[in-house]
């Protein structure tokens, strides 16, 4: 063998060794430190399937639109199962937490939970108001699945529960090629700020008996007001619930012209809403658990400032009917969720924005499973998609916002399955709930 010969042969081997190296030897933590050098990262507890799980801190841009921006503490759980498994890609609505998703068990897939830009943890102090757009969080996930596409190079799913579920689309509309399939649970596309398909549904779930009813439990609510009240004061007292943003009267009011919505969301039962027999504790833990007077008190208010405001400018949300109670209403005079958004913030709402998603994943949307609960009253802005797209709508006769995979009749279950093994292809192995 002459010098050449032999040196290109001795590079060959360097080289595959080191190939062999970078894909086998190299921990899945070095990796990640490699892909995010910047980003704070260490191991948290496994679950379920998982071999490794981190949680990832990166220094997220503010905005995306300017190189030199300044940034944020943007958290990212990401759980390891294996390379040659699918990854599930989870856009939070809000906060987030280290927790195993049903598509993840599902599919035994890897997992990565991202934390919507400016909630929990990834919050700023003060909060730039500003770059809390949708287009701004749907870079932060471009970027991430981008990078860490070089790990995971088998099929990406998407998914979402909620406004969580709204992300997906929106992410999918954006970027259709960065996912393979999307599943977003009781995800919502509304229309406007108060889009009133919400009170139709609320207008004709159920029976006519089960809606009297609801509005019969409103008003015991609101003529026993004090003694209503004396009860909440109990109960934020127990709870150590400060009411310094909305007063108790206030919260009361909301709560009560809030309760019909709530109830059909989680598929309340008729059965158990209190009568006029009932007496004034029973009347208030009722409403505590079916709205939550919680959802009112200063931590709570503080903790939604950055929902109300995406809301109130890109999302949209839901009215409130005062007809049934309208006599009996003291405070809230004109009803309005631009009450919990932030104040003094400019917020001009993009009536356009929830329409393109929509244009988009109702005539091109391919690849999307879509899961909701036919009595949750989000699922009056549910998008359908057209019969030319391929992509599968699946609504459980009286389910809540709680509705999952695994709540469906196993036919149905087969029926999901089936359309994921074909859109994911055979060399995907699905394991049924």
């Amino acid at each position: 063998m002459n010098k050449a010969k032999y040196i290109i042969l001795l590079l060959v081997i360097t080289f595959s060794a080191f190939s062999c190296k970078t894909i086998t030897d190299i921990s899945f933590e070095q990796q990640l430190k490699d892909l995010f050098p910047t980003a704070s990262i260490s191991p948290i507890e496994n679950n379920d399937h998982f071999v490794e799980s981190y949680q990832l801190i990166l220094k997220q841009p503010l905005d995306h639109n300017n190189p030199k921006s300044e940034t944020f503490d943007h958290y990212i759980y990401i759980s390891h199962a294996e390379y040659t498994q699918p990854t599930v890609l989870v856009t939070e609505g809000y906060s987030a937490k280290h927790r195993t998703y049903e598509l993840s068990k599902l599919l035994k897939a890897n997992q990565v939970i991202v934390e919507y830009r400016f909630y929990g943890n990834s919050r700023p102090d003060p909060i730039p108001w500003e770059y809390l757009k949708n287009d701004q969080a749907i870079q932060d996930y471009h970027i991430l699945v981008s990078k860490l596409k070089s790990l995971y190079t088998k099929k990406w799913i998407s998914t979402g529960i909620s406004k969580g579920g709204e992300t997906t689309l929106i992410y999918k509309s954006k970027y259709p090629k960065d996912i393979d399939v999307a599943i977003p649970y009781v995800a919502p596309l509304i229309n406007t700020r108060e889009d009133s398909r919400t009170q139709e549904h609320i207008d004709t779930v159920g029976t006519d008996e089960c809606r009297a009813k609801i509005t019969s439990f409103q008003r015991l609510l609101l003529t026993n007001r004090e003694a209503i009240l004396k009860e909440i004061d109990l109960h934020s007292k127990e709870k150590k619930m400060n009411f310094t943003e909305i007063s108790v009267e206030e919260a009361l009011e909301y709560a009560v012209l809030e309760f019909p919505f709530s109830f059909w969301q989680w598929g309340g039962d008729c059965e158990s809403i209190p009568d006029k027999q009932a007496d004034a504790n029973t009347m208030f833990k009722y409403l505590n658990k079916i709205v939550g007077i919680g959802f009112y008190n200063d931590k709570t208010y503080h903790d939604l400032l950055p929902s109300y405001y995406q809301h109130m400018i890109e999302l949209g949300y839901y009215g409130f009917d005062t007809t049934p109670v309208e006599d009996l209403i003291k405070v809230v005079k004109e009803p309005t969720n631009m009450r919990f958004a932030p104040k003094d913030i400019p917020m001009v709402y993009n009536h356009n924005y929830i329409k393109n998603v929509r244009d988009y994943v109702e005539n091109k949307g391919d690849h999307i499973i879509y899961i909701y609960g036919g009595y949750d009253t989000w699922g009056a802005c549910a998008p359908t998609p057209k019969p030319n797209v391929d992509a599968l709508k699946m609504v459980l006769p009286k389910g809540s916002h709680r509705t999952r995979i695994k709540n469906f009749a196993k036919e149905d279950q087969e029926k999901i399955y089936n359309k994921l093994q074909v859109w994911l292809g055979d060399d995907v192995k699905i394991f049924p709930l």
